[in-house]
């Protein structure tokens, strides 16, 4: 079992995670104020001292805490690491993603610091956004400044600052982000006071509308406990999941892995790192596309004074992956042109056909991983340089794959849009699916929307607002057994969300579009064009195409207007018949993001 500590956003997540495993485990907060949806998870409130803390976990056979509670919950932190201590269960600790410290905020240590600081620099109007807890450590301000506390639209938030002998006319209440500049320049503040909350908290967003404002930023900087640093720490769901899979082996069905992508940034990072201070470097810190940060054990490093050269070993976790088990190499040199290029080196693809997002001629390093590769290197170097990637044996497993189709030649393709490969097991993905479509319906959403990725989430969220989190599932290649699953639990109202790749398989019935068992047909859409009526230049091209975004790019207005509302007819009709009753909208997602052409039924 597993006891997460909760009442954060982080501590959302976490639940979502571990709830992943389709396994029971604990999720406490202090009180009872944050809605948490789970299927698995078993909900405790009440705080927690060491006696009890120890107590319950004994009790209950937990095996691992996870503490996501908040930064400044000192003492919550302080008890934790004791039972750790005591019973010897590990701690992971989820921390937040925290902006960089800039001098344009005034950093305090403590709220004593900050009091003395503000008293000093003849603050008479504050604004604090350090919630309401905070109100007892600023008594000596504002007993004697006039001060404001926004806090948040809670009775018992209310009760709190009354037991604190805070007037009640001096509290505003939190409605919006977006609304902090307003409030700001409503109350004529000085300066605000606020706390280092991290990303999840709004701290960059607090700051900018002060200084929008005019107004001075004070913050108390978040507690660096010596408790926490024995404990593992990550600072995203992809570190988390994975110090779970490598603390409870078998607590997941199966384990996710790195993609390509990241594995070529920290085969990038550590050659850099190594070029630039001469020394070896066994681990390596990156950042994913989503802002966390992950490690990476090194596998080799060499060096000199000019270049330096650093490997890793791919791991897909029980993803079935061909280029599971491959070495990834990078080699970094400094450059006589400024910036970062990326050279050919053996075993990745040349690049031979546009279409692809990347240059003709250039290496098969797709966008992502070269802004994650650039991203990490521009950190540690100003100047110039020149990384050459390289995969040994990825000529011969690019035979396995579909880059020769796709004008990829002579290597695989550095991938990855996530940064993370979530296993792809057929059984094992459904019946995930499964998980979360309960999971929809449970927390009371009549909406389903299915989409296959990352990518295309992001765009049908821009037509689908209003709906919870947990009203969005990925489907990945499983279309048909998605809407089988829907049909079968009864769902009232599907929305799909389909990329163009898929689409036109899916348009000829193929219900799974895994690129492994069906792939374009070009004689197919050939007819589809001419069913809806599109022009001979539309035919020719469809010909000539290799891969399927082109039509997105290359058919005229008029003939697009004709042939993507024909397509998405095919795919409803197909659809239909394993989704035969409910409301079902089909949204094609376009390479740039856009949702222009979509089709609904009653």
């Amino acid at each position: 079992m597993i006891l997460v500590l909760g009442g954060t956003t982080e501590g959302r997540i976490a639940a979502k995670v571990v709830d992943e495993a389709d396994k029971p485990f604990y999720y406490s907060t202090r009180g009872d104020g944050q809605k948490v949806d789970t299927k698995n998870g078993i909900r405790i409130t009440g705080g927690f001292d060491a006696g009890s803390m120890s107590d319950f976990c004994s009790e209950h056979g937990l095996r691992l805490i996870v503490d996501a509670a908040h930064p400044f919950a000192e003492v919550l932190h302080h008890t934790v690491c004791e039972v750790s201590a005591k019973l010897g269960i590990p701690v992971i600790r989820y921390e937040r993603i925290y902006p960089e410290r800039t001098s344009n905020v005034v950093w305090l240590d403590n709220y004593a610091d900050a009091v003395t600081r503000m008293e000093e620099d003849g603050v008479e109007r504050l604004l604090a956004l350090s919630g309401v807890k905070t109100i007892s450590k600023l008594e000596p301000y504002w007993k004697n400044h006039d001060c404001l506390f926004r806090v948040l639209d809670r009775e018992e938030s209310v009760e709190m600052a009354r037991r604190q002998g805070f007037p009640e006319d001096k509290l505003l209440f939190y409605k919006d982000a977006a609304d902090d500049k307003d409030v700001i320049l409503g109350t004529g503040a000085d300066a605000i006071l606020t706390k280092e909350s991290g990303q999840s908290g709004g701290f960059a967003e607090k700051v900018e509308a002060a200084l929008q404002a005019g107004v001075k930023v004070y913050a108390v900087k978040r507690p660096e406990l010596e408790c926490l640093r024995t404990c593992t720490k990550v600072n995203g769901p992809h570190g988390l999941r994975r110090q779970i899979e490598q603390l409870l082996p078998g607590f997941y069905q199966l384990r996710t892995g790195f993609t390509t992508g990241s594995c070529a940034t920290a085969a990038s990072k550590a050659a850099l790192i190594a070029l630039l201070e001469q020394r070896n470097v066994s681990e390596v810190e990156f950042t994913m596309p989503d802002g966390e940060t992950m490690t990476m054990p090194v596998l080799s490093c060499e060096w000199n004074y000019e270049c330096a050269k650093a490997s890793v070993v791919k791991d897909a976790g029980d993803d079935p992956d061909v280029t599971d088990g491959l070495v990834i190499e990078s080699a970094v040199t400094y450059s006589r042109e400024p910036g970062i290029h990326f050279l050919h080196g053996e075993g990745v693809g040349k690049v031979t056909l546009p279409g692809l997002g990347i240059r003709v001629g250039e290496p098969a390093i797709n966008p992502v991983p070269r802004k994650m590769i650039i991203s990490e290197l521009e950190r540690l170097c100003i100047a110039g340089l020149d990384v050459t990637i390289s995969v040994p044996r990825g000529k011969e497993v690019a035979l396995r794959t579909f880059n020769p189709k796709v004008g990829v030649v002579d290597g695989i393709s550095i991938l990855g849009t996530s940064g993370i490969v979530r296993p792809l097991s057929s059984e094992a993905y459904v019946e995930s699916m499964s998980r979360e479509i309960d999971v929809c319906k449970a927390v009371g959403s009549d909406v389903l929307v299915l989409n296959s990725g990352a990518k295309s989430e992001q765009a049908v969220k821009g037509v689908c607002v209003g709906l919870q989190p947990q009203s969005f599932v990925h489907y990945g290649n499983f279309i048909g057994e998605a809407l089988r699953l829907a049909h079968e639990k009864n769902v009232a109202e599907v929305r799909l969300g389909v990329m163009i790749g898929k689409a036109v398989k899916l348009a000829e019935g193929h219900l799974d579009t895994h690129s492994h068992k069906v792939v374009m047909n070009k004689e197919f859409l050939r007819s589809i064009a001419d069913e809806a009526g599109c022009s001979a230049d539309a035919l020719s091209l469809i010909s000539e195409m290799t891969l399927a975004r082109e039509l997105w790019q290359s058919l005229s207005e008029s003939d697009a207007a004709l042939f993507f509302p024909k397509l998405l007819a095919h795919c409803m009709k197909h659809c239909r018949k394993v989704y035969p009753d409910g409301k079902l909208s089909i949204i094609l997602v376009g390479e740039d993001g856009n949702t222009d052409y979509q089709l609904m039924t009653e």
